[in-house]
């Protein structure tokens, strides 16, 4: 598991984790404004899924979201001289099943918190939040499973570092479950919660 393989004590090695994601994922989905800041498979896929994203962008979204996470993982090989890349791996005791449902859950309440911030044209005050909110739930997502399944909920974020190091243990846990939980939130909440018939009322009344 990521955490155990980062040193020290645990709890603080994972609170490190956590904040660390919390902050630069906040800080790339406000940035990479013009893209939408996807960043994760999963949040592609939950759009396609919504119908706010074409098949054809989501493939070069995929492609690119691998692309970039392999090329992070080199760099970050060769700029720390060559030592072992943390993978992401279950934690001792915790099976396939509870890893896969793990990273569902997980998934789903990130691409439910990007959709209820940053898609539902029904956000109102929350609009301009979005990506710091969604860096808060990645943080507390790590906190809640990180020491059960490492709380990928990104395909990519666990590809990269797989493949520099080479080791492909439980990796297929981290594409079912995050693909499988950011499909259901985009389908759930574009299905019960959007209402596009909503007209937003206006902020000052017209004399």
């Amino acid at each position: 598991m990521l955490v155990d393989k980062l040193g020290g004590d645990p709890l603080v090695a994972l609170f490190a984790v956590a904040l660390a994601h919390a902050l630069v994922v906040a800080v790339m989905i406000s940035a990479a404004h013009i893209s939408g800041g996807h960043l994760n498979p999963s949040v592609t896929l939950g759009l396609l899924v919504g119908g706010h994203i074409t098949v054809f962008r989501s493939i070069l979204y995929w492609i690119d979201q691998l692309l970039a996470s392999a090329a992070a993982s080199y760099l970050l090989y060769y700029l720390s001289g060559g030592q072992a890349i943390p993978v992401h791996t279950l934690a001792s005791g915790v099976g396939y099943g509870q890893g896969v449902v793990w990273e569902i859950v997980l998934t789903f309440s990130l691409l439910f918190t990007v959709y209820a911030t940053m898609v539902d044209p029904k956000k109102g005050a929350l609009a301009g939040l979005g990506p710091t909110l969604v860096g808060f739930v990645v943080g507390a997502n790590i906190l809640a499973g990180g020491a059960y399944s490492a709380a990928s909920m990104n395909p990519a974020r666990s590809f990269g570092p797989a493949l520099v190091a080479g080791n492909w243990t439980d990796h297929w846990v981290y594409w079912v479950g995050p693909l499988i939980g950011g499909a259901l939130a985009g389908f759930i909440y574009e299905t019960f919660f959007i209402d596009r018939s909503h007209v937003p009322l206006p902020r000052d009344e017209e004399s």
